[in-house]
């Protein structure tokens, strides 16, 4: 059938309309591409050029702190507050340092910016090493409350603290409360070793650190030897504390560290062997704390310089005087390593009761009395001194300890 005139210009009409609406969306088409590439491009150029390109801002510096842990969103949000980087450029800056993948590399600290920095050079400072925030301070064995205090304060604390600053807060009452250690100091829970304390921290962070790194190394000293503690706490009465006093005696008596469990096993000797009365471990380092390392002190502490006499040997009044009182001091007298703990909780079985310094850091150790008192005279006639030897002091008058 043909089609009428009608529906013929009908057509016409429609196609005439859809091709008009395919040339239209052609041109939507077009000039979306084109506007794309325009801003692409002129984003591209920005980019580009605006590492290098000098912020309209003047020379005056401006100080910027980045907390630790914050993120590029709040750092970028710090320099736009600064004036650092201008409001209506802070999207470029953030494609500049996302497309440079420095986001994650700013350093958390103190920064210092100008107004007419380009950003390059922000970013440089933003990424820039800081300066060391920790001190690395060592404390070596066989150091008491007063050395360490020493050592402390002269590390460089940002503080400045000084010595007796250290001392007051090592007695301090409240921190001892709070650490659990039953004395008047933290002597003997300061665990000997290498640390990293941050520059600003106080003596009482510092403390609390060098306590809590004995905890954890006691800890596991005590769990490897676990029926030697058990053992301890069985004959002697023994707990915590008293070991820790014990390995403070080792630590101060021998340099040599093949010598510690056999001195700790002649101190246990003395104090369970039957036989062996009074119960004395006369050993010179109890003398020497008593007269140093306390707050007060007995009158012939009271004339202690730096050798023992008679006068100290006999001294009733110090309660470190491990020659006129029996069995452990009150406290420890240095802080031990982890060494001197073990040689406590594994000492070497012998018969040994005594010993004295062969004067080469080494000593030589008897059965008997008469073995002893023939070693004693051998090594004073070669010059020896007193160096803590059980029951054979050399004091500056010739008084033999035993």
């Amino acid at each position: 059938m043909t089609p009428t005139p009608t529906v013929g210009k009908r057509r016409r009409r429609l196609l005439r309309r859809s091709r008009l609406g395919q040339y239209i969306a052609l041109v939507v088409v077009l000039g979306t591409l084109a506007g794309a590439v325009w801003f692409g491009w002129r984003a591209y150029d920005q980019l580009v050029r605006y590492p290098q390109r000098a912020g309209s801002g003047d020379a005056s510096v401006v100080a910027l702190e980045v907390p630790r842990g914050a993120s590029f969103p709040q750092v970028l949000a710090q320099l736009v507050e600064a004036g650092v980087v201008p409001a209506d450029e802070a999207l470029y800056f953030k494609l500049f340092v996302l497309h440079r993948g420095a986001a994650s590399k700013v350093t958390a600290g103190e920064h210092s910016f100008r107004g007419d920095m380009t950003p390059e050079e922000i970013l440089a400072e933003l990424v820039r090493a800081q300066r060391a925030d920790e001190l690395r301070v060592t404390i070596p064995e066989g150091r008491n409350i007063l050395e360490v205090a020493d050592i402390l304060a002269g590390a460089g604390f940002a503080a400045g603290f000084g010595r007796d600053e250290v001392l007051a807060a090592m007695r301090d009452k409240a921190l001892l409360a709070e650490l659990k250690i039953d004395g008047p100091s933290v002597e003997g829970y300061l665990f000997p070793d290498t640390y990293k304390f941050p520059t600003r921290a106080t003596p009482t962070q510092v403390l609390r650190r060098m306590v809590e790194q004995h905890r954890k190394v006691y800890a596991g000293v005590a769990r490897a030897h676990r029926e030697a503690t058990e053992e301890l706490e069985k004959t002697l009465g023994w707990g915590d504390r008293e070991i820790v006093i014990m390995a403070s005696l080792v630590e101060k008596e021998t340099a040599a560290k093949h010598e510690r469990p056999l001195i700790a096993g002649v101190f246990l000797n003395r104090l369970r062997f039957m036989n062996f009365q009074p119960k004395r471990l006369e050993t010179d380092p109890t003398i020497i704390y008593g007269c140093t390392a306390l707050v007060e002190k007995s009158p012939a502490c009271q004339q202690f310089t730096d050798r023992i006499r008679r006068i100290h040997l006999r001294d009733t009044e110090n309660p470190y005087n491990t020659y006129t009182h029996e069995g452990l001091p009150p406290g420890p007298i240095t802080n031990p390593g982890k060494a001197a703990l073990e040689a406590v909780l594994a000492p070497k079985k012998s018969r040994f009761l005594y010993f004295v310094s062969r004067n080469d850091r080494t000593h030589q150790f008897s059965r008997t009395i008469a073995e002893h008192e023939a070693a004693v005279e051998k090594y004073m006639r070669q010059g020896a001194v007193g160096d803590g030897s059980a029951a054979g002091a050399a004091v500056e008058d010739g008084a033999d300890g035993g």
